[in-house]
């Protein structure tokens, strides 16, 4: 810069200084922080945090929507463990579910992932396709296109007709009815697919170059580079998938309705049941807790095991 344009630069007056410093310290005091946060703050207060003590205050009472809750204690959990015949079947067929879907989905969001984590002409174009249903996968429509699919006389038996096989009524036999939305599940592997995406982008090439160089296979590369670098990903989509499994509702509810003979009556449907069809708000709040509860085990599992199958490598290795 030549001196010419540094004399036109005009000088700030001294008497503003004071001021600007003021205003500048206001700004970056923690009030400032928490009234950019208030909007956030006040939803996680009212709509999060404040139905969380409200259910767990309701799931010590008998409670029906219609009549003020009346004060039980702990009746609710011990007929959910002692008297309730449902309960353990809809948390057997809801863990069965969440078993198959939850390594299922991530296997084959990894192999799509790994499919398009090429650079042929177009890569992005059929990154957007794969990705798109995944966009719409939870909705209504999907689940009601779902069920006329695998109807007795839907597509799946029609393409079957074809090799002159006649498929079962997926959606009516107590046998496929559990299968049909775990293939829905695992259809809907966009997120954890784009997420797949990026942590193969982040895998150092030379890793491969010098594994190339000492002879190692692809499968050998990917059993020792790609898998190890991807395991703090593959926790992430573990733990993200495993959350919304054990949610899962619309689809059983749309395309089954919890049937046949009760063969895909998850969890979520059942708590659905007692609190809507049969107003015992109280039960359902203590089934929701002991979900929670659930969820929470089960990613304790994975945390607590993360130390013999996660590399950081920040950290040099596993631990």
């Amino acid at each position: 810069m030549n001196k010419a344009a540094v004399k036109q630069v005009p000088a700030v007056p001294m008497k503003t200084v004071p001021k600007m410093r003021k205003l500048r310290g206001r700004w970056e005091s923690p009030i400032a922080g928490y009234l950019f946060l208030s909007p956030w703050l006040i939803g996680f207060f009212l709509l999060t945090l404040g139905p969380m003590l409200m259910s767990l205050y309701y799931s010590f009472t008998d409670y029906s929507l219609l009549d003020a809750p009346n004060w039980v204690g702990l009746e609710n959990y011990k007929n959910i463990f002692t008297k309730d015949d449902v309960f353990p079947a809809s948390l057997r067929i809801t863990i069965t579910f969440v078993l198959l879907t939850v390594p299922l989905r991530l296997m084959f969001a990894l192999l799509i992932a790994m499919l398009l984590n090429r650079k042929i002409k177009g890569i992005s174009f059929y990154r957007t396709m794969v990705y798109f249903p995944s966009l719409i996968g939870t909705s209504i429509a999907v689940s009601i296109l779902w069920k006329n699919i695998f109807s007795r006389n839907g597509f799946i038996n029609d393409f079957l007709s074809i090799f002159g096989i006649k498929g079962p009524a997926w959606i009516a036999d107590p046998d496929y009815a559990l299968g049909t939305l775990i293939v829905l599940m695992v259809w809907q592997f966009g997120s954890s697919m784009i997420i797949f995406l990026a942590g193969l982008k982040q895998v150092p090439g030379d890793l491969y170059e010098a594994s190339s160089v000492d002879g190692a296979s692809k499968f050998r590369q990917f059993f020792s580079i790609t898998l190890p670098m991807l395991s703090p990903i593959i926790m992430f989509n573990a733990i993200q998938t495993m959350i919304n499994t054990f949610q899962m509702f619309t689809q059983a509810f749309v395309i089954t309705g919890g049937g046949p003979v009760k063969s895909t009556f998850v969890y979520v449907m059942y708590l659905y049941e007692e609190a809507f069809t049969k107003f015992h708000m109280g039960y359902a709040s203590a089934l929701a807790w002991i979900l929670l509860l659930l969820i929470g085990l089960f990613a304790a599992v994975l945390f607590g095991t993360s130390k013999y199958w996660v590399f950081y490598e920040s950290q040099g290795g596993k631990k």
